[in-house]
């Protein structure tokens, strides 16, 4: 805080607590005199203060720049207020859909929802990317109980020896105790996870996403060997299909569904979702028809187009 300061400084003791509190003797009034004289100017201010407060004219430039400061800070309450308000509009919205859920659908169906209380006995487990835009619910139409469902990043399905994850405790427990019949692998267009796979360079990068979409590195490898002249969009595009059929070969490293898929008790499918156009391309893996053993090549059956 600026404060106007007279020429000299007293070397007298200080004032008293209380004598600074009381009104100023005559031989100090003119106090932007140079006859005004004080040691420490923290200990004029409380007796300065009620002087200042009765003239109405009188501003220090200390005070104009607390002016500015308080308004920045009134700023700063207003846009934190704002900020709560969108928070609040927001959840709001949530509260209307929820509520509009519970009406139109959990009171209606009153009777299923109290049998999925109990338990559940889906058919399907989807492994689908975390990216906001691809809601395998939404996109297909699964319901309450019908579908187990996993997100990740780029829709990865780690090798049994890579150690665990989140992923294949969810693979543990769908498969073994939730006994589900299907797993379907869906891929989609754009995807980030995808884009950073393809983008690596060799030097090390001690990131999470890196050490994460390394799981895909066999697609990243085989799109580069198939489709090195096309341009990086086109091999992203590539590896996005690509690192399906890598998940569906690394679900197959797990013993326990190995020997399912073997016996006919577990299907295995890859899907595809192109946001840009709104398709979708299945397929399922042949596990007869492949050749796992020898020269790890995967054959697919029932591929269809929807659009």
């Amino acid at each position: 805080m600026a404060i106007l300061a007279p020429a000299s400084v007293s070397k007298d003791p200080l004032p008293s607590s209380s004598s600074a509190l009381t009104p100023l003797r005559s031989s100090t009034q003119q106090i932007f005199g140079p006859k005004f004289k004080f040691r420490q100017i923290g200990q004029t201010q409380l007796s300065l203060s009620t002087s200042f407060k009765k003239s109405s004219g009188f501003k220090l430039k200390g005070w104009r720049h607390s002016e500015g400061i308080t308004q920045e800070f009134q700023v700063d309450k207003l846009e934190t207020a704002a900020e709560v308000e969108n928070e609040c509009d927001f959840f709001d919205k949530m509260k209307h859909r929820f509520l509009s859920f519970k009406k139109q659908k959990f009171m209606e169906n009153l009777e299923h929802y109290q049998n999925l209380a109990d338990g559940q006995a889906p058919k399907f487990m989807v492994i689908a990317c975390a990216d906001s835009r691809v809601c395998p619910s939404n996109i297909l139409g699964f319901q309450p109980g019908e579908a187990f469902i996993v997100r990740n990043v780029a829709n990865m399905v780690p090798p049994c020896e890579s150690g665990p994850s989140e992923t294949n405790a969810a693979l543990e427990f769908a498969v073994n105790s939730v006994k589900v019949e299907n797993i379907l692998v869906i891929g989609h267009s754009r995807c980030g996870g995808i884009h950073a796979l393809m983008s690596m360079q060799d030097e090390e990068d001690p990131s999470f996403i890196r050490s994460w979409v390394l799981v895909g590195k066999n697609a990243r490898l085989n799109t580069k060997a198939a489709s090195s002249s096309l341009s990086f969009d086109h091999q992203c595009s590539h590896c996005e299909k690509e690192s399906v059929n890598c998940s569906l070969l690394n679900l197959l490293t797990y013993p326990w569904i190995e020997e399912k898929v073997r016996a006919g008790a577990l299907s295995l499918h890859g899907g595809y979702y192109n946001f840009v156009d709104c398709t979708f391309e299945k397929w399922t893996l042949d596990y007869d028809g492949s050749n796992l053993k020898e020269s790890k090549e995967v054959a697919f059956r029932n591929r269809s187009f929807w659009s």
